[in-house]
Order: structure tokens, then sequence, then C-alpha cells
């Protein structure tokens, strides 16, 4: 069976969510079986297990994007799997698995900042019905998420007539290295992630005010812009350091350095920062929301997103060596339930399953 894996969303720079999925995943599925890699960039081998068969081909952004299926036809795959959903598959001759992480940007369609302005206006006009994503999933032969949370989504809103498979996310593996040191009680608080409105930077920042021997530290990149709305809302006395983007290296150590992981994001389609602290033996303090009780289970104290108040009274409870141990041993038993070797059996499974069907057709 020849598979194709659609590795094109890998960055070159720093990882974003879809960006450490695709890697993380086409390593673990390199171990299971051969693999070719569709790249648009030389330096994204870099992210693949060394010496991977890889096919350049265009860019995901590219003019060629909608006639993908044809070009890849040439090299006869019987199974491609993308990490996304914009390969075009008319006139395809294999099967195709496309990836719809989650539907954050249907309830918030601002797109991404980094992409050109013709595809920023076409990303809000996409997403301003469910019938050009219908059109699209149901190109493809079955249709992959990162969560249960995710496919029920796609359920309510019958979002696609092809089955859909869960192909969790997973934190990175921790190897030999220890967990963390909970043994003192928690002054860091480490928020990971974006600073878009959805994700509700302001309630940390407000909870800070009931927090005065505590530090928020904000590590992604930031524009000056946003940065200076924020700290319009910093409580007199209280300490938040914006770190403007930190390596994968500083971010493990600020983990590992008395801290608290914090999010009071309001929609999210996984949570990778959570599963990445739980998996360290980090204890995090979190917004009640269905995907974070799929990533975290028992192994992380939840709060209001509109409730600063609630949330540094959850913070606080960290100060009892009894509960932080109870929330770290829960935290770390559940994260166990994700690993990029698990998810890269379903996938391989998908795979095969669709290169049968498709074999013993009339």
């Amino acid at each position: 069976m020849k598979i194709l894996f659609d590795a094109r969303y890998i960055r070159t720079d720093f990882h974003d969510g879809i960006s450490r999925y695709s890697a993380s995943l086409a390593a673990a599925l390199s171990e299971l079986t051969p693999v070719t890699f569709l790249i648009h960039d030389p330096a994204q081998r870099d992210s693949l297990p060394a010496d991977a068969d890889t096919l350049l081909i265009h860019a995901p952004t590219s003019w060629r994007e909608p006639f993908t299926a044809r070009i890849l036809n040439r090299y006869r795959p019987d199974v491609v799997f993308s990490a996304m959903q914009t390969i075009g598959a008319a006139g395809r001759k294999f099967g195709l698995v496309l990836t719809l992480h989650d539907m954050i940007y249907y309830r918030h369609r601002t797109p991404p900042k980094n992409l050109a302005w013709p595809i920023r206006l076409g990303w809000r006009a996409f997403h301003l019905s469910y019938l050009p994503q219908r059109i699209t999933l149901n190109a493809a032969d079955v249709v992959a998420t990162v969560s249960e949370t995710s496919k029920a989504d796609f359920e309510r809103v019958k979002l696609t007539r092809r089955p859909v498979v869960v192909i969790p996310n997973a934190p990175q593996p921790r190897g030999d290295a220890p967990l963390a040191d909970t043994s003192q009680a928690p002054r860091n608080l480490v928020y990971m992630g974006s600073f878009m409105p959805y994700k509700n930077v302001e309630t940390l920042i407000r909870a800070m005010g009931d927090l005065p021997e505590h530090t928020l530290h904000l590590l992604s990149r930031i524009t000056p812009e946003r940065r200076a709305e924020l700290e319009e809302l910093i409580p007199t006395g209280a300490s938040v350091i914006f770190h403007n983007g930190v390596t994968d290296a500083e971010y493990e150590a600020m983990l590992q350095n008395r801290a608290i992981l914090v999010t009071a994001s309001k929609d999210e389609g996984y949570g990778l920062p959570v599963a990445e602290a739980l998996e360290l033996g980090v204890p995090a303090v979190i917004s009640d929301m269905p995907i974070f009780r799929e990533v975290a289970g028992d192994g992380a104290l939840y709060f209001d997103v509109n409730a600063p108040s609630q949330a540094a009274a959850r913070i606080l409870e960290l100060d009892d060596d009894a509960r932080r141990a109870e929330l770290v041993a829960a935290g770390t038993a559940h994260i166990k339930t994700f690993s990029w070797a698990r998810s890269a059996q379903t996938l391989l499974t998908t795979l095969e399953a669709i290169h049968e069907h498709r074999s013993t057709r009339p």
C-alpha cells in the first residue's frame, strides 16, 4: 500500500498546533509503515524523520491546490492523508482522508494573519455557511478530527456524510525526563497560546488582582498593539510578564519551575498546552468546557471563563500540598490515554480499511 502523507502544513520557523500535529503524527506513522511525505519547502524535511521519503509539490496556498488530486494521480498512491482539508479531490484515483480539527472558525471567523489578503477574504467567505465545508469533506472517503468533542460538533450540524474517525492530538513523549517537582506551592502561572479575543487572556490578567504572590507568564508572540491593550488591564501591583515567544526548551523549563498551566480560553479544538503540562506532571487550572474535560479529565481544576475571582480561587487551592498531589496524580494518569503511537495506529488502520474497500469494490 502506497501512502502519501500531506506534510505541507509543517512550519519551518516555529510549530503552531497544526504544524506540530502534522510533524508528530508523521513521525509516529513512519514507525509503523513506509510513507512518502508531501512537502512544498525543502526545509520541512528538518521536521520529518531522518531519511524520510519526500515529494516536493506546490504550497497549500497555491492556485494549483484545487487540482492537487490530478497532480498526485501521476504518482499512483493508494491512499492520501492530509492534516487539513484543502486538497482538491476532483478526479482522484486514490483513497483520501481529510482532516478538520475543529469548528472554531465558524464561531470566530477571523483568519490567521499570516495569510495573504485574498486567502483571508476567501477564508471568511468559506466559513459563512456549512455548505462549502460539506462539499469539501464529502469529497473524501473518511474525515479525521482530533477529539470526540469535535466529532460530536460535526454530527450535531451534519457537517459530512462520510465516516468521522478521531485521531487525537497528544503531548510530546516525555521519554526519561522526570516529572516536574511540585513539592512546593506553585508561584508561576504559565499561559501558552495566542492572544485572539476568544482566548480570553483578559480573565487571567484580571485574576492577578487576587494573586499578589504569583506571576503570570504570557509566553507567545504578541503584537505591540495587543500587548498595549492587555497591559492596561493589569491590576495595580500584579506581576505579569510578556515573553513574546519562547523556545520549546524555555517553555518546558517554565513549566518545571513551580508552575501551574493556566488558560481562560472560551473555545479550543484540543488544548495541546494542557496536555503538555499534564504530561510533565504540572497542575492545570483551566476554563470549564467539554474539550478541556476530554483532554484533562480529573487532572485539572475548572472555572467559569467570565469569573476572574473564581479562577484565582482555584489557583489558590493548589497551595495545599495534598490537593496539588492529588491533581497531579489524576492528570498524569489521564493523559496516558493520549499518545502519538496510538493515534498513528488509528490512522494506519483507517488507511488500510479504505485501501481494502477500494480494492475490492466492483
